[in-house]
């Protein structure tokens, strides 16, 4: 089962806008040496949506290369066309992932009818697991339990990665889903409550830059171990703030050529890189959270 500290991984560029793989395979390394449990690759924080599908299959492809099965690789086919959506998971497919995640089509603002229908028509495309992902900040469109409800049924969705931080949906989804259905946090700010609630991970943009810590904060939440997960999360919630004071990843990305995890900070257009004025906010938080930077 999937399930703890999962990185939704940056997808590292080189100064003219290419993937830069031998950052890609450090960071690979570093998160299996760091203890993370599994790998988010090419989900909303690692750039789909300026990857085409060819790249988005090669970083994919890839990352499971580096990986060498000591780790989970979960690929993200989340787009806001069906039948694009479609197209990357029979591409997926056809690569070991342990499982795809897959971000509300976007900007469409489908109804929950339209949900359904785009998660079932993806689902029925492949035998691989499904992880559903809800972030109505991002997307324009909410998920309701009542829709994820509609879905969990479904024999190769297993999950869903929700990201509004409403943690009474915690409670509403298990209600609706059952309890082996996967519930993992998109939101690191309210995380640690979100897994003593009965979550199952965290799908979590910080543990790009703070894996050791988050893997003990999460181990700690899941254990009940309440007090202990608190104390390693606190020294990290400005960290999660500071994160996304541009739109993410700019700041992450920064903060990880920062580390020196990564040859450069390269950020594909529309998106650019961090702004100067939040350099210092961001390295203060770095800095509260123990990490060291160059």
């Amino acid at each position: 089962m999937i399930n703890g500290s999962i990185v939704a991984l940056i997808t590292p560029m080189q100064g003219d806008g290419s993937v830069d793989f031998a950052s890609l395979e450090r960071l690979v390394e570093f998160h299996i040496e760091q203890g993370t449990d599994a790998i988010v690759a090419v989900g909303t924080t690692g750039e789909s949506a300026t990857l085409p599908i060819r790249e988005h299959l090669e970083v994919v492809s890839q990352t499971l290369s580096f990986a060498a099965g000591r780790i989970p690789v979960i690929g993200g086919n989340g787009a806001n066309a069906t039948a694009e959506a479609i197209e990357l998971t029979q591409g997926l497919s056809k690569l070991d992932v342990a499982a795809m995640l897959g971000v509300t089509p976007y900007y469409n603002k489908p109804t929950p009818k339209g949900l359904v229908a785009h998660y079932k028509a993806v689902a029925a495309s492949t035998d691989v697991p499904q992880i559903l992902y809800n972030v109505p900040g991002r997307t324009s469109v909410d998920m309701k339990p009542e829709t994820v409800a509609q879905l969990c049924d479904v024999p190769n969705i297993i999950g869903v990665k929700e990201a509004t931080g409403d943690l009474a949906r915690v409670k509403r989804l298990r209600e609706l889903c059952g309890d082996d259905f996967l519930l993992f946090s998109g939101d690191d700010a309210t995380a640690r409550e979100f897994l003593a609630l009965g979550g199952n991970g965290v799908i979590s943009v910080a543990n790009n830059i703070v894996p050791k810590a988050f893997k003990a904060m999460c181990e700690a939440a899941l254990q009940g171990r309440a007090a202990e997960a608190k104390a390693v999360d606190e020294p990290l919630s400005g960290l999660y703030s500071a994160l996304f004071c541009e739109a993410n990843p700019i700041p992450v990305k920064w903060a990880a050529h920062r580390m020196g995890l990564i040859s450069e900070g390269t950020i594909r257009l529309p998106l650019t890189e961090l702004s100067e004025e939040f350099h210092g906010l961001l390295l203060n938080a770095m800095q509260k959270a123990g990490i060291e930077v160059e």
